[in-house]
């Protein structure tokens, strides 16, 4: 997984496997989501991430086991 955020769009990309995409959608206003050939989603793009996300340069990673 890797995530990446551009302070010159404003958006926070959110790669969750590397795979080719098939189709993308807008599944909120502002969140978009590439799927792959699977239908299983491949990235999600948060546009304008600093309106909605705290701290963008902060990220917390937690495994629950």
């Amino acid at each position: 997984m890797k995530i990446i955020y551009d302070p010159e769009t404003d958006s926070l990309t959110i790669t969750l496997r590397q795979e080719r995409i098939k189709e993308s959608d807008e599944v909120r206003p502002g969140i978009i989501a590439d799927f792959g050939y699977d239908g299983g989603i491949v990235r999600l793009e948060i546009l304008q991430a600093s309106k909605v996300v705290q701290n963008t340069r902060e990220i917390q990673f937690v495994i629950n086991a």
